[in-house]
């Protein structure tokens, strides 16, 4: 009688012990599930997305293209968080856009900073930079002149002026010395402007501008430069 006493207490005391460890171990398994779906959460909040960032300054005006892509911008890891919807998704999606405005280097690149270069030179047949130095002009607007500028271009002849080119883009300006002039810099005068012209047009251009017979007359908008 008593030995199955003590083999009834024994196995109550088993199960016991059983119901015990089945309980911490259910326990530790909810704290696991825990703890792992709260890594989850914390890795989300940092999850990571590829990027495109400027690694030099990009100057307003400055083309995009497969020469100087790897001079200018580069693939980058950033939180998702921080990386808008209108983000470059590729380098080759940056290839052919003009920079509208300076761009700083390590900022992060978006659709908006750019224009197409299309856009800029729709009409043409085969879009291409011509360059001219401020002197070569009998008038170029004090050298006010910035990337992203459009002008008119009028010629002189015997004692009446006609509108030649118009709505020109500015690609890009130099001062003296070769250096790119910035948009933020509202001093120095530019001495040599680059435009995009139509390749037909590029001879008469020359020709004319070797005869001095141009001048320039920059596009105001209300509220200054565009």
């Amino acid at each position: 009688m008593e030995h199955g006493k003590r083999e009834t207490v024994a196995g109550r005391a088993i199960k016991l012990w059983t119901g015990a460890i089945f309980a911490a171990f259910l326990a530790a398994a909810a704290v696991y599930a825990a703890l792992l779906q709260a890594e989850k959460n914390v890795l989300s909040e940092y999850e990571k997305a590829q990027a495109w960032v400027a690694i030099k300054d990009i100057p307003a005006g400055e083309l995009l293209t497969e020469a100087n892509a790897k001079e200018y911008f580069a693939a980058v890891l950033a939180d998702a968080s921080l990386v808008p919807e209108t983000a470059l998704e590729s380098g080759e999606e940056a290839k052919g856009l003009v920079a509208v405005a300076k761009i700083e280097k390590g900022v992060l690149l978006t659709k908006g900073m750019f224009q197409p270069l299309e856009e800029i030179t729709k009409g043409m047949q085969e879009p291409v930079v011509a360059g001219f130095k401020a002197e070569d002009l009998s008038q170029v607007v004090g050298g006010v002149l910035r990337a992203g500028d459009r002008i008119h271009i009028y010629a002189s002849e015997e004692e009446t002026t006609n509108l030649i080119w118009e709505n020109v883009y500015v690609q890009q300006v130099f001062d003296a010395s070769g250096r790119a002039i910035g948009n933020e810099d509202k001093e120095t005068a530019a001495q040599r402007i680059n435009v995009f012209l139509d390749k037909d047009e590029v001879e008469a251009f020359y020709s004319r501008l070797d005869q001095g017979s141009l001048k320039v007359v920059k596009i105001w908008e209300m509220g200054g430069r565009k």
